[in-house]
């Protein structure tokens, strides 16, 4: 359809019966606009626990600014970095179609931006709407750096389930009283595990529970008879958390940022790198009370964690004066029960309620034929002390480490992806990741007696359009553990899961091929597998780990390397023009 536009400003009659005409247009008129952001990285001192140290933060805000945006919408954010660290964001589970150069995982899509330098991340949220968030992507530095990202349907749009009275992003996190960089630090000299958090936190705050925070408690002041729609984010760098309202139920309506078939709860699972919306009905009457929300861990594995628990408050205006709220010194306060510390039974019953919406406006397109599969086991090992005549803190004397088939993975001085487009992968990555173990064993039975794992840097490479099959299967080598796996650039639909090891003569038979969920992050079940399908669409290099900080500075990661199509849309874009240098 032509649209005329006349030269001349003398119609103004015109210009407004344009205007209106172009408004009727939907694919005009739901066209995404650019919105611009900035995050300056700065110090800023911070005080917890009655702990008061220097933290890196965006814009001095802890936890950091909400991005807000619609389906469509082009993202213009300009980062400076001030502080002595390195930096590099990452657009958690934003698919960054043809624009990996956006995706931010430090020494694989970029380098990082150096102090007193700057980076502008431009992307474009194609098909996606819903809870995301956003956090730096390099060591530890998520622990402070990290914020929600919320994309909002195209105007007119509704929510497939009713529309909520209010929209309240709940972001979870973890406080050290130290700095978190010299936690990894000395880990990583020492070969042992880290230090645990002293704290969990909600919206940046650990509430009642622990020493010196009464002050520092989020609280959620609701009305009676109302819908709110709580974003689940969990940024935490360690944990896994169960996450319960004292006397209310949630119903789950979203995960990862895509809509799900709507089921009822009293206790969510997330873990690091997940999101999970939930609708709240608040009761008919003013209860004359106030509940805790709580979250704490889910722990599965052998190592030392932080047993603890965050509360925040949720609290009622009264009816007869709806915009005070009563002492809650005058109120009777419940407290939700929150499953065991070790429960994967509970862990595994929300999982399996997950399902896609698979509607016609929603649909759930899971690959029905597989071109290339692939095992990946995944979970610790260890390596030799690096250090001459001493004895590292890892097993037997040895280094923690961790491994996908074997291999931890190797950052280089040089990200893959400008070395992957410019043709200079030689001497930087190898394109020989095995799409298997090299030797089988018993994943989950008695555990081999060599520990060892082998350091590499080594990649998958797909041609564009391929369909794929992952099956990644929790080892017991050093204990079996859960292992949430978050892959950049794609959603992949979970289309089975099961514990002991994976059985490829019976098990594909029960998979789901019609309403799996459809996530970025998945948790690998504690001495268990999981299956996922994903369409290789997005051409890039793409980052595959643990969303466990540790077992990611550890090695748990990989690469994939998808080539370009034909045709102009199925191609990488250039590199920008102040994309950070090494």
């Amino acid at each position: 359809m032509g649209v005329f536009l006349p030269s001349s400003p003398a119609f103004p009659g015109v210009f407004l019966f344009l205007f209106i005409t172009l408004c009727q247009i939907p694919e005009l008129s739901l066209a995404g606009i650019t919105r611009h952001y900035k995050f300056d990285i700065v110090l800023k001192n911070v005080t917890r626990l009655c702990h008061n140290k220097s933290i890196a933060t965006v814009n001095g805000q802890f936890p950091g600014p909400r991005i807000v945006a619609r389906e469509g919408d082009n993202l213009l954010i300009k980062v400076v970095n001030h502080v002595h660290n390195n930096i590099s964001i990452h657009w958690h589970g934003i698919r960054q179609l043809q624009t990996g150069w956006a995706d931010g995982p430090a020494y694989v899509t970029q380098c990082p931006i150096q102090t007193s330098q700057s980076y502008v991340y431009n992307f474009t949220i194609v098909g996606q709407r819903g809870t995301l968030f956003w956090h730096a992507h390099i060591s530890w530095l998520r622990s402070t750096v990290y914020g929600p990202l919320i994309i909002l349907p195209k105007r007119g749009v509704p929510y497939p389930f009713p529309k909520p009275h209010k929209e309240v992003p709940i972001i979870f996190g973890e406080w050290w009283n130290v700095d978190t960089e010299a936690v990894i630090s000395q880990a990583m000299q020492t070969g042992g595990g880290p230090n645990v958090s002293n704290a969990y936190t909600i919206n940046g705050l650990p509430g009642p529970l622990y020493n010196c925070s009464a002050k520092d408690t989020f609280k959620l002041k609701v009305k009676p008879r109302k819908t709110y729609l709580l974003r689940l984010i969990n940024a935490a760098l360690n944990d896994e958390l169960f996450f319960s309202i004292a006397n209310h139920s949630l119903t789950v309506v979203e995960a990862d940022a895509v809509y799900v078939k709507p089921f009822e709860t009293n206790t969510i699972v997330i873990a690091p790198g997940q999101t999970t919306n939930v609708l709240l009905n608040t009761k008919a009457k003013f209860p004359n009370a106030t509940f805790f929300m709580a979250a704490r861990p889910y722990v599965t594995g052998l190592g030392t964690f932080d047993n603890s628990t965050v509360a925040g408050i949720l609290e009622y205006e009264s009816d007869e004066f709806p915009h005070k709220t009563l002492s809650i010194r005058k109120l009777p306060l419940f407290k939700p029960l929150l499953p065991p510390l070790n429960d994967t039974s509970s862990a595994t019953n929300f999982s399996n309620k997950l399902r896609s919406l698979a509607s016609a406006q929603f649909p759930a397109n899971v690959p029905q034929k597989v071109d290339k599969r692939f095992f990946f086991t995944v979970g610790l090992g260890t390596i030799p002390c690096q250090h001459n005549n001493q004895t590292c803190q890892g097993p037997n004397g040895t280094m923690f480490s961790a491994s996908v088939n074997n291999i931890s993975f190797a950052l280089t001085s040089t990200a893959l992806l400008q070395a992957h487009f410019f043709g200079q992968s030689k001497g930087v990555y190898s394109p020989d990741f095995p799409s298997s173990p090299i030797f089988p064993f018993n994943y989950t039975g008695t555990p081999p007696n060599n520990t060892m794992v082998s350091n590499g840097t080594k990649l998958v490479v797909l041609p564009f359009n391929t369909s794929v099959e992952l099956v990644m299967q929790d080892t017991s080598i050093l204990g079996a553990e859960s292992h949430p796996l978050h892959l950049h650039g794609f959603n992949f639909f979970v289309v089975g899961q099961g514990f002991g090891n994976f059985d490829p003569n019976n098990d594909p038979a029960k998979f789901n091929l019609v309403d799996p969920v459809e996530r970025n992050t998945v948790g690998i079940p504690s001495g268990g597998w999981v299956a996922i399908r994903f369409l290789a669409d997005n051409p890039g290099v793409w980052f595959m780990h643990c969303h466990l900080e540790i077992h990611t500075s550890w090695g748990l990661r990989m690469a994939w390397v998808v080539l370009d199509g034909k045709l102009p849309n199925q191609k990488l874009l250039p590199p920008p023009a102040d994309l950070p240098k090494c």
